[in-house]
């Protein structure tokens, strides 16, 4: 089971003081934010700190996004920071615009997750981001799934001229799992599938699993996708595949599908689903009703392997 949203806030918490740190530490990067944050601990005294680096735009996530590929085509490091439905969704023109077509590049750290804060209704819900990335060639994407998988990848980020996409959420696994060169991590091995599961999911998937056969692969970074590894696991589990992701299900699809065209595979892809259930409840609420609780991944992995 997910840890509880008062102990997995620690996840921004990360990043909000890491953020400082490099702040100080790099003349180059800047912060741009739309309220969200702005006035939380680190970020207020960076803002004194660093006024000309450190920019809170009020309530207009479409800005934020914009002026951030502002300071990066005058040559900063800009990192924006919102709920992932303001920063991606609201704001993707600008994505695509300010930073795709005009060949900039920074950091973009959502949080939020698909439905962490479910009693905010649909408008704060998000399972469509990673997908959306993937119309924009050339975005790293991190899915961290516990607090200790933060820092390392805003790190690089910092000091790379990558496009990098850091979606933070309010679940979290027991233990940190990600593998410093983004490659998928093996925690178990068996041999009737492989069982990819991608950032907070893991621990589900975990507990679904306990007792099958089968192999179990963990990804906190999914693009790019670890394909060689992939491919290397498949191949000791006749190319059966079951893809278990905290966003839209399917997302990876194109990239598993691609990855083995050359061999006949099964994949079954586990996800939130498309539908607007119209509830709010809670983050697990949202789990069970999306089949993403260990008894519907469960469920859903019986009837795939029993085929």
């Amino acid at each position: 089971m997910n840890a509880t949203v008062a102990e997995a806030i620690a996840m921004r918490d990360v990043f909000i003081s890491e953020t400082a740190r490099l702040l100080d530490d790099n003349p180059r990067l800047a912060l741009v934010l739309a309220d969200i944050s702005a006035g939380e601990g680190r970020f207020a005294q960076a803002g004194v700190d660093h006024p000309d680096r450190v920019i809170n735009v009020g309530i207009r996530e479409q800005l934020m996004v914009g002026v951030a590929g502002g300071l990066a085509l005058a040559g900063l490091r800009p990192i924006a920071h919102s709920y992932a439905p303001f920063l991606v969704e609201r704001a993707f023109e600008q994505v695509k615009l300010d930073f795709g077509h005009q060949g900039t590049s920074g950091i973009l750290v959502s949080v939020g997750a698909s439905y962490d804060w479910s009693e905010g209704g649909y408008t704060h819900f998000s399972p469509r981001d990673v997908a959306l990335f993937d119309t924009i060639p050339g975005w790293t994407v991190h899915v961290p799934g516990h607090p200790d998988e933060v820092t390392g990848p805003l790190r690089a980020a910092a000091d790379s001229d990558e496009s990098v996409y850091i979606r933070l959420s309010n679940r979290r696994n027991a233990e940190a799992h990600a593998s410093p060169d983004g490659k998928l991590t093996v925690l178990k091995r068996g041999g009737q599938a492989t069982v990819v599961a991608v950032g907070p999911m893991l621990d589900n998937v975990l507990a679904a699993t306990a007792d099958l056969d089968v192999t179990i692969a963990y990804a906190a970074t999914v693009r790019p996708f670890d394909t060689q590894t992939l491919r290397e696991l498949a191949g000791t589990t006749a190319d059966t595949i079951a893809l278990v992701e905290p966003y839209l299900a399917g997302t990876s699809d194109h990239i598993v599908n691609a990855a083995l065209t050359d061999r006949p595979h099964r994949l079954l892809s586990l996800g939130v689903g498309r539908e607007d259930l119209h509830r709010f409840g809670t983050p697990d609420d949202h789990d069970s009703w999306h089949g993403l609780d260990p008894a519907g991944i469960r469920a859903s992995l019986s009837k795939f392997l029993s085929v």
